[in-house]
């Protein structure tokens, strides 16, 4: 369906605020910079800014991107015969061949990083949305495989690929904090992702495959 002019308008106002939020934030600091004076560089009204992210953190981390079920709708969109692992892996790979906004492989990322770990509230909103994350891919993966709701093994397969997914966030940070650029971090992510993939076991790569729905035909 063609997004109608108010919901544009919407999109891009929203845009906006996150790029002018963004470039204050790493000017003088998440910390120093307020919602008043967001607002004001933005050219909205207070309530605007509020309208559109119920938090400052939001700004910087906005839910449509840094979304709890993040590796939960990886699984979720996987193919038939596809297992949650390679449903995650290929979908990591996808993005890193994409040079995708949502890991950072942008040029000056570098700095959005550097500011975000130097502001404790966006490193402890990091951490809480990594067990977020961890915690829906375990309800979806138990769904899945029709195990009970304190089963272990979808718990531990879901603390595996979170694990996978940390990791690969750690070393964006690792690299664009030290200055490497969007091309060169993406070969070494792909390297990783392939360690990665011959590191975990046979058990958890065949884990969760999604069974042909279809009918008979």
């Amino acid at each position: 369906m063609t997004e109608g002019l108010r919901e544009r308008k919407k999109r891009q106002t929203r845009r906006r605020i996150c790029e002018v939020a963004t470039a204050l934030f790493v000017e003088r600091g998440f910390e120093q910079v307020t919602i008043a004076e967001v607002a004001a560089a933005a050219d909205v009204s207070v309530n605007t800014v509020y309208n559109y992210f119920q938090a400052k953190e939001d700004l910087v981390l906005p839910p449509e991107q840094a979304s709890p079920e993040r590796l939960a709708d990886m699984v979720r969109r996987r193919g038939p015969g596809e297992s949650a692992a390679r449903a995650v892996l290929g979908r990591l790979r996808d993005e890193v061949h994409r040079r995708d906004r949502v890991l950072g492989l942008t040029d000056g990322f570098g700095r959005v990083y550097r500011m975000m770990r130097a502001a404790p509230t966006l490193t402890a909103r990091l951490e809480e949305l990594g067990e977020q994350m961890t915690d829906a891919l375990a309800a979806v993966l138990a769904e899945d495989t029709g195990a009970g709701p304190d089963a272990p093994l979808p718990r531990a397969a879901a603390a595996q690929l979170g694990a996978v997914h940390a990791l690969v966030l750690r070393e964006i940070g690792r690299r664009v904090a030290a200055g490497e650029g969007p091309d060169a971090t993406a070969r070494a992510l792909l390297e990783l992702l392939d360690a990665t993939e011959d590191l975990l076991g046979e058990r958890l790569l065949t884990y969760a495959v999604r069974k042909d729905r279809r009918g008979p035909g």
